[in-house]
């Protein structure tokens, strides 16, 4: 129980602000809108970071892509135009190297990448076509839905089949099993063997989401792309065509433990280094991404918090200055309250209450308020936002701290008045 003198000097100071209602609501408004943005810019910080991260992830951090790249000295060049084709990028002796050579690897999945016009019946949609090798199933980390995936046999005999992710089959199908059905791809049918899940972004929560967002894919045998859409790539732009060789446009290299990741990078970039002439391919290793992601959240989170921290600053100012001309006002009371035999530390707890009631006030109101504004948020722009604990008890936290800061030299003045003086002023 609180002793019954200190409990009189609270309910004397709460009284005190409920004089003045208007008063005390806009001196707490700076403590309301700066704890309220320490949170929202928090939470948004956060969830894009949380974003770029999930994408990140989603490449593997066991895992070292390389892929095709044109380079530069072949922009400036001819271009393949005239019926002469640019040369580059990864070739399946690479594939072979880095799978005979690099040691630790789980698996190595070469890829050939292209986009083409996806037909059934009336309808053709625009997807990404990914000839692969039937153990990339694992790679994709998304489950079988429908059939099956590509299989050993489908690669070795070449055959027309493929397997389709969930957006592009309901885009296609309509809700009516594909599997068994057939497509047109280029000037090609292929069976549909199976349908797979959406590689689903951070955020997509609901189905219509993920199908108005979701990327279309569709898996072909690396056998049969490598045989019906051969290596010659063929660009129209302006009336002008350019002719491309491409072998494969990436290659992935499993690695069986994280920690094996940097050094097989570098292990890849050495090989490829000696047996390549010309800069036309580039190693991404997602785990360092990932640890370059991680950083920057952590840059970004102490930035967003300092800017959002200035404005709980601005609303300290702002109860102190009021509280000083609250004791102007009411010196006469300060005079009165020391010769009836208050003493100075009944004056400074009584001044230093009202502070911490506004400042603790405008923190409660700025707490609502800032998980209020992240989820309204997320609704109007589909971003991605977290709320965490320690940013709720952070904010909150320094609005407390800056109620008593900013209420010590008020109260310290108010207790220090010379009481005769205090009862003369008018």
């Amino acid at each position: 129980m609180l002793p019954f003198r200190l409990l009189n000097t609270i309910r004397l100071g709460v009284k005190n602000l409920l004089l003045h209602k208007m008063r005390s609501v806009l001196t707490m408004l700076g403590i309301i809108f700066g704890v309220a943005s320490v949170i929202a810019m928090l939470a948004i910080g956060e969830g894009a970071s949380y974003e770029a991260q999930e994408a990140i992830r989603e490449l593997g951090s066991n895992n070292v892509i390389i892929r095709s790249i044109k380079p530069p000295e072949d922009d400036r060049a001819s271009g393949g135009q005239g019926g002469m084709a640019v040369e580059y990028g990864l070739t399946y002796r690479d594939a072979d190297r880095i799978r005979a050579t690099i040691p630790n690897l789980n698996e190595v999945y070469p890829m050939r990448i292209f986009r083409e016009n996806v037909r059934f019946a009336s309808r053709q949609i625009q997807a990404q076509v990914t000839g692969t090798l039937p153990s990339q199933i694992e790679l994709l980390n998304v489950p079988v839905i429908l059939g099956r995936f590509l299989t050993d046999v489908d690669q070795m005999y070449r055959r027309n089949v493929c397997v389709l992710s969930e957006s592009l089959a309901i885009r296609l199908f309509d809700f009516r099993d594909p599997v068994g059905g057939e497509i047109k791809i280029g000037t090609h049918y292929y069976r549909v063997v199976g349908v797979v899940g959406d590689r689903q972004r951070p955020g997509e929560n609901s189905q219509a989401l993920r199908l108005s967002n979701a990327e279309h894919f569709v898996y072909i045998p690396l056998s049969v792309a490598r045989s019906r859409f051969g290596e010659l790539i063929v660009r129209v732009s302006s009336g002008s065509r350019e002719f491309e060789r491409v072998q494969l446009h990436q290659i992935t290299a499993q690695f069986a433990l994280a920690e094996q990741v940097e050094p097989g990078s570098e292990q890849i970039r050495a090989l490829l280094e000696t047996s390549r002439d010309k800069a036309d391919y580039e190693v991404i290793v997602p785990l360092q991404l990932l640890q370059q992601a991680e950083q920057t959240k952590r840059i970004f989170n102490i930035v967003l918090g300092s800017i959002a921290a200035l404005s709980l600053l601005v609303g300290g100012i702002g109860i102190m200055n009021i509280m000083l001309a609250t004791v102007t006002e009411r010196t006469r009371e300060i005079g009165v309250r020391r010769a009836l035999g208050a003493k100075k530390r009944d004056i400074i707890t009584q001044f230093l209450v009202e502070t911490v009631v506004l400042s603790v006030g405008g923190g409660l109101i700025g707490l609502a308020a800032g998980l209020a504004i992240p989820v309204v948020v997320s609704i109007l722009t589909d971003m991605v936002t977290i709320i965490t604990l320690w940013s709720l008890a952070l904010a909150f936290g320094i609005s407390a701290i800056i109620g008593i800061i900013f209420g010590l030299y008020p109260a310290s003045r108010a207790a220090n008045m010379d009481p005769i003086e205090a009862l003369r002023h008018e």
